[in-house]
């Protein structure tokens, strides 16, 4: 079973991606989707059997890997209960944006391709949640940025998907060089990549040192360090946050894929599969929890002010993947991965119910040019506001059991920055609920601006190209109507995209009320069963916290929404005076704390410049002019110089031979006199 749930992804990429040329599009998404919904029944069936009985890691062996002197990697599958977590919700996701995107997708001629690409994410992903070692792991890691670099890039016809991509893999790639330095030492320290073997000797191995760069460092603190940079680069965290929200340049069911249960959830996996490796390391703990709680407020501030309504929720996903990482530095590791869980359905409807909507609005994009959505899309709508109060933290939805204990196990916590992540989090909390509702006011509410919008995009085709291959839903065939009278109005996207809504909204809605007990309740120790650390003292610490504490998730967005409401439903004139007022801070959010240009300017620009000259000067100076244009020129020169002497007539020959002969008697003429 754990074999078929692991590799159906895989056959689904090699049927469409081999086969999708000749068995057609229509056979390619239903072989992809099936196999994946085959997949996710399968998981759940795992889930509840392998999460309720209470028994310890299981390992299935696929085949030996490789040996190379004292490195043995077994190619083997990781079951436990973090594993069958991480099933659920990778398989459960996929499965639905695969059956979102026979909607979505319906008028791309690379159906096939799309599809492929899909299922091979999928199966990456699921090597890397599976895996018994760490070079596996760094196997499914490498396989999933490669699926995400062909995914973002998927339209490679513009200029703009395929700069997108390349930022993702090569801010990647900063990431997965610490991690490959982090597997690197552990294997000096430990002897060994499997993980049993490396928990077992964790705490002997923490009282030694590693020297490196100049210092002697506690040598797991170090090697959690390097981990942990792979980690703030797959889950995009402050620093290392660049390429997330360009991966919006992908087609949306993309989007609800990477930033919702897969590729963006990989580092908090890793660090959570490590806890028995982190533990030992409380400073590499330590900067786990202040790099999310940095990264929780800084990506929630950019999103107040964005304008692209899937970037709006990209920075929710930037801020909320902060929050996890707060939960595992605090020592609640089943906390952080409680929030991944509930995060993956109500981002993903978010995603998925952007993608509608830009459906129904014709592939237009910005908030500004929406409103008043709400009549004309509104089972949509209804999705959205679902999504928004997990998001926010609504009483009794999925994201307020998982958030608010993650920010209070901030709070309870005794690790050092403890206190900075816990008024973090909870300001988070307030900039989440306003953004947030600012998305759905200025999406679905308001006066209607799709008609001047369209009137525009008609008007000025250049400035409103489609984005090339999105489906076009059947209103959208035309901006008016048969009679040419005005524009068409936004309707709702086919069935087949809204049902994946519907099953989201409900796991939106309940999946915190129902699985809430098994990650931190009386019963969680005994559903985790050893497979991450868990530290009980801590949780009912958690219990005890103060009151304002308890209930600061709550305050922070009943704050945040009012104030969403006041500004851009009672008062809309509002937000640009104060932008008008503001204008240095206006920019400086909107511009997304000029990271991007910041390391346009250190490193870009010095790597293009260096590269320059290394082509001018080093390429083309030196090697070519030494080379092609120098001693390989002359001696081209000589041989059609040599080759003009063969003219083929005899009298020239007899003429030549005649010179030599006489210079031949001259010479010796010449020398016998002597």
């Amino acid at each position: 079973m754990y074999s078929a749930i692991v590799f159906l992804p895989l056959f689904g990429f090699l049927i469409a991606g081999g086969l999708g040329r000749v068995i057609g599009a229509r056979a390619c998404e239903i072989v992809t989707t099936g196999f994946l919904m085959f997949a996710m029944l399968l998981s759940w069936i795992v889930f509840f059997q392998v999460g309720f009985a209470h028994q310890g890691a299981e390992t299935v062996d696929i085949a030996p890997w490789f040996m190379s002197g004292g490195l043995r990697v077994e190619w083997a599958l990781r079951i436990d209960t973090l594993t069958v977590v991480m099933l659920v919700v990778v398989n459960t996701v996929s499965a639905l944006v695969h059956l979102y995107s026979i909607g979505y997708m319906a008028e791309d001629p690379s159906r096939p391709r799309f599809f492929a690409y899909l299922s091979l994410f999928t199966f990456a992903m699921l090597m890397l949640v599976t895996a018994d070692n760490l070079v596996q792991m760094f196997f499914g890691w490498e396989g999933v940025g490669l699926a995400s670099y062909l995914l973002i890039g998927f339209w490679y016809d513009r200029p703009a998907a395929n700069a997108a991509a390349i930022k993702a893999f090569i801010v990647n790639r900063v990431g997965d060089f610490g991690f490959a330095l982090g597997i690197f030492l552990v294997f000096t320290l430990f002897g060994t990549v499997a993980f049993n073997d490396i928990f077992a000797r964790a705490p002997e191995v923490a009282k030694g040192s590693f020297h490196f760069l100049g210092f002697d460092w506690p040598a797991v603190t170090l090697a959690c360090l390097l981990l942990f940079m792979g980690a703030m680069g797959k889950s995009a965290q402050f620093l290392l946050h660049t390429w997330l929200p360009d991966a919006m340049e992908g087609p949306t069911p993309v989007s609800a894929l990477i930033h919702a249960a897969t590729m963006v959830t990989a580092g908090v996996f890793m660090v959570a599969r490590l806890s028995p490796l982190f533990e030992q390391a409380p400073f590499a703990q330590s900067a786990v929890l202040v790099i999310g709680a940095i990264t929780a407020f800084f990506a929630a501030t950019i999103g107040l002010v964005q304008n692209d309504i899937k970037r709006v929720i990209a920075y929710s996903t930037c801020s909320q993947l902060g929050y996890m990482f707060v939960g595992l530095g605090a020592g609640t590791y089943s906390i952080g991965i409680f929030h991944l869980f509930t995060h993956a359905f109500f981002k993903a409807l978010l995603f998925l119910g952007a993608g509608s909507v830009i459906t129904a609005m014709h592939h237009e994009q910005d908030m500004r040019k929406m409103g008043g959505l709400w009549k004309n899309i509104p089972f949509t709508g209804a999705m959205m506001v679902i999504g928004t109060l997990a998001l926010t933290g609504f009483p009794f939805t999925a994201g307020f059991y998982s958030k608010d204990a993650i920010i209070q196990a901030a709070y309870a916590s005794e690790r050092a920055g403890h206190v900075f992540a816990f008024l973090c989090t909870a300001f988070a909390a307030l900039l989440t609920a306003f953004y947030s509702w600012r998305l759905i006011f200025m999406t679905f509410g308001g006066t209607p601006h799709w008609a001047e919008a369209q009137a525009h995009a008609q008007a000025v085709p250049e400035a409103h190209e489609p984005q090339a291959g999105i489906a076009v839903a059947p209103a959208a065939e035309s901006s008016h109507d048969e009679h040419g009278h005005g524009p068409l109005e936004p309707r709702e996207s086919p069935l087949v995209m809204l049902v994946p809504l519907a099953i989201l909204a409900a796991g939106a809605l309940a999946a915190g009320f129902i699985f809430r007990g098994v990650f931190f309740g009386n019963a969680a120790e005994g559903f985790w069963n050893g497979a991450l650390v868990f530290e009980e003292a801590l949780v009912k610490k958690i219990e005890e916290v103060p009151f304002l504490v308890e209930h600061a998730a709550f305050i922070m967005m009943v704050i945040g929404s009012a104030l969403a409401y006041w500004f851009y439903v009672v008062n809309p004139s509002l937000p640009a005076r104060l932008a008008a007022a503001n204008p240095i801070l206006y920019r400086f959010l909107l511009n997304k704390w000029y990271f991007d240009e910041i390391y346009d300017f250190l490193f870009v620009r010095p790597s293009l410049a260096l590269a320059r000259f290394f082509w001018k000067e080093g390429d083309g100076r030196l090697i070519d002019g030494f080379g092609p244009d120098g001693v390989s020129a002359r001696v081209i020169d000589v041989a059609r110089g040599a080759v003009r002497l063969q003219s083929g007539y005899l009298y020239h020959y007899a003429f030549a031979m005649l010179i030599g002969v006489a210079l031949f008697v001259t010479y010796f003429i010449v020398v016998g006199a002597r």
